[in-house]
Parts: C-alpha cells; sequence; structure tokens
C-alpha cells in the first residue's frame, strides 16, 4: 500500500480507504462487513470513511466493532455530521447543537475516544458558516478530532471555510467529493481552489457505483445480486446506467487488459493519477472486492492510455461543477 498526505497536513493516509455508505448495517450482514474489514487491514488499508446518518447510525456502530482491538495509533478513522440522524428539528444540519451532540454520539458508536477527521457531509446555508466552524475548532481543541475536512462543499464555499478556519487556527485539510472517470466536475473549480487553501480530495464512487467494473451491460438489466438491482442503489445511478455510458464502459475492458489490470482497479488507478486526491474510498461486501480494488495502488498510467480513456467516454463524462451535491438547503 502507498501513502499520501491529506492537503498542506502532516497526517498520511493510505491511497486506497475502505468506506461502509451502502454496506454495512443495511445490504451487509454483519460477518460479511467484519470480514471486508479485515480484509482491508490485511492488505495494508489503515484509513477508514464512514458517517453518523449511513444505515441510520448502525454503520459506525459495525465499523467499531470491526476495528476494536486494533491499535488505534495505526489506522485513521474519519466520520461526517449533517445528515438527519433523529427526528427532531436539531438533529440534522451543522448548527453548534447537532456538532457537539453527533460527535458524542459518533464516538459511542465507533468506540473511540477520537476521530482524525470531523467532516461536514454538506454545506448548511441555514446556520451561519461561523457558528459552525467555531464548534468544529472547539471539537478538535477538545481532542475529540484531530482534523477537519468538508465533504460535497463547492469552491466557493470551501474559500469562505478555509479562511475562517485559518482565523481560528483549526487544520481544515480535505474535500470528500464524488469524483471518477465519468465524474469530474471537481476539476474545473473545486481542485483549483483546494490546492490554494491545502485541501486534498478523498474521493468517493471511483467506481461510478460499480458502473465502472463493467459488470452491467448496455440493453439487460442489472444483475440480481447488484446494487442497481435493488431500489435503494438504483436511485443513485441514474445518471450513469443508460445505454451509451454502458457501451462506452464496455470499450474500456480492452485498454484494461492492455494495462495489466481488471477495469476496477484501472477506475481506481485512474483518480489516483491527480496529485490532489490523496485516497479514493471503495466500498466492498465480498473480501474478493477489497483484493481486487486494492492491486490499484501504486500504479502509473501513461499519458497515451489516459488520452485513449478520454477518447472512448467522450460526450458521457460529466463536467458541469453546478453538479455538486450540496444542497441549499437541508432537509
Amino acid at each position: 500500500m502507498n501513502f499520501r498526505f491529506l492537503g498542506r497536513s502532516g497526517l498520511k493516509v493510505s491511497e486506497i480507504s475502505f468506506g461502509n455508505w451502502l454496506t454495512h448495517g443495511s445490504q451487509v450482514e454483519e460477518d460479511a462487513a467484519l470480514a471486508c474489514v479485515k480484509a482491508a487491514l490485511d492488505t495494508g488499508i489503515t484509513t477508514f470513511d464512514t458517517a453518523d446518518v449511513y444505515a441510520g447510525t448502525k454503520a459506525e456502530a459495525v465499523l467499531g466493532r470491526a476495528l476494536k482491538g486494533q491499535r488505534r495509533e495505526g489506522y485513521e478513522l474519519f466520520t461526517k455530521v449533517y445528515w438527519p440522524t433523529g427526528p427532531g428539528q436539531n438533529d440534522r444540519g451543522l448548527s453548534r447543537k447537532h456538532i457537539i451532540e453527533s460527535i458524542h454520539g459518533s464516538l459511542r458508536r465507533l468506540q473511540a475516544d477520537y476521530v482524525d477527521l470531523y467532516q461536514a457531509h454538506r454545506f448548511d446555508a441555514e446556520t451561519p458558516l461561523e457558528e459552525t466552524m467555531l464548534a468544529f475548532a472547539d471539537i478538535v481543541r477538545q481532542g475529540k478530532a484531530l482534523y477537519i475536512g468538508v465533504s460535497e462543499w463547492t469552491a466557493e464555499q470551501i474559500s469562505a471555510g478555509a479562511k475562517l478556519a485559518r482565523e481560528l487556527h483549526v487544520p481544515f485539510i480535505s474535500n470528500q467529493p464524488q469524483y471518477s472517470m465519468l465524474w469530474r466536475i471537481i476539476e474545473s473549480k473545486v481542485i483549483p481552489t483546494s490546492e490554494a487553501e491545502g485541501l486534498g480530495q478523498i474521493v468517493w464512487s471511483p467506481l461510478a457505483k460499480g458502473v465502472l467494473t463493467g459488470k452491467y451491460l448496455p440493453g439487460q438489466p442489472p444483475p440480481a445480486d447488484t446494487r442497481a438491482a435493488t431500489q435503494q442503489g438504483a436511485q443513485f445511478m441514474t445518471n450513469f446506467m443508460t445505454d451509451d455510458v454502458l457501451t462506452r464502459v464496455q470499450q474500456l475492458k480492452p485498454l484494461a487488459r492492455e494495462a495489466g489490470l481488471s477495469l476496477a482497479q484501472l477506475s481506481v488507478a485512474w483518480v489516483l493519477q491527480h496529485r490532489n486526491v490523496a485516497s479514493a474510498i471503495i466500498g466492498a461486501s465480498k473480501p474478493e472486492q477489497v483484493l481486487d480494488n486494492v492491486k490499484a495502488t501504486g500504479v502509473k498510467l501513461d499519458a497515451e492510455l489516459l488520452r485513449r480513456i478520454d477518447a472512448v467516454l467522450g460526450p458521457v463524462v460529466e463536467r458541469d461543477p453546478a453538479q455538486t451535491t450540496s444542497p441549499s438547503r437541508r432537509p
């Protein structure tokens, strides 16, 4: 496993990190989830990402049990706050009340004294940014989080947050956006701003929710045991499940073979070619998926292969920065 610094900080993370958004506590039985975490640890992954909202808080609890007994200094633990975790009006957003209450709940479920990175899961337009950043700064000073980051913030929101972080002397080091061969909306604005402000990217869905494994075929229904075959999974995949996209993805398979990689490995390696990407988050329902994806670490793709990938995907690549999924109003 290779390691990279996260943003302009001294924190090193594994190039490939393990996340449990759509798996632990919901789609995958606990024994399988524990086996996936063990496989991740065995392959050298040290960075684990979750969120309080995943599986209605159950995902954090599963990850806490999976990591129990591991040397705490030997891994990096990330979680997030923003989305609703209860029925109350203050059980959501980035108010001081919700942030402080949420970190306590996350630490209890994760069975940890601190998280390495605490992230704002979206931007909250209904709470003053000063209130949010001060709450994060207090959590850092209390030792409950070592660094702070954000997820799916626009370039303008990142700049505003970074300014306050400097004033508060708090380490603001990362953004967690969606990024893949098919979804490149961060390239034009978010990445340049992040580089200027000292943030690195921890990217999610480098496989475009599984489409870049090549297992979905144009003109055919998704296999019964895949995410796209479930109602929950399908709702997150509509942008990618068109015949044009799926046809072009199939055309990437010969390029992957030429490089000596599976299509999944090629896709994970592709996001890691960007110097501002510190880590690519993979998810898994089976240990074999972890073992396959982790082979992308350290892979260097030459310029001609990158050009050929762009030629294949062409017009189906989404590049519009307006597609950033940060809501203007919280739910």
